[in-house]
């Protein structure tokens, strides 16, 4: 049970973490603003979609996603001219890059388990 542990103490440095404290703070404090919410749920929608065309498109599904990503480029241009959405969208990436990294260790302790090579 130890590895449960050892889990559940990363969970808690997670949550204390810089990375996702700004993350929170900064998304609370706009997703409060229902104005702002939208704006943001609206970008992230439209980027689900496209992240969605492009896995059909590798699997040889015929799909025209150009209208998409202008719209998307568009937005995220409009977006980030918000100094409190370019911060929320800088947090994002900072707190995504740390679990990127975590997940990156924790996967390169168990590789030998995992893959044939």
């Amino acid at each position: 049970m130890e590895v449960y542990d050892t889990a559940n103490r990363l969970a808690e440095e997670i949550r204390k973490s810089d990375q996702y404290l700004t993350f929170k703070n900064i998304k609370d404090r706009l997703f409060n603003d229902p104005q702002m919410k939208s704006k943001i749920m609206e970008f992230e929608t439209l980027k689900q979609e496209l992240q969605l065309m492009e896995v059909k498109q590798q699997n040889k599904e015929e799909i025209n996603e150009n209208d998409k990503k202008v719209k998307l480029i568009k937005l995220y241009n409009g977006l980030v001219e918000d100094k409190d959405i370019k911060a929320y969208f800088d947090a994002e990436i900072a707190f995504n890059q740390m679990m990127i990294d975590l997940n990156k260790i924790i996967g390169d302790s168990i590789k030998d388990v995992l893959f044939n090579g």
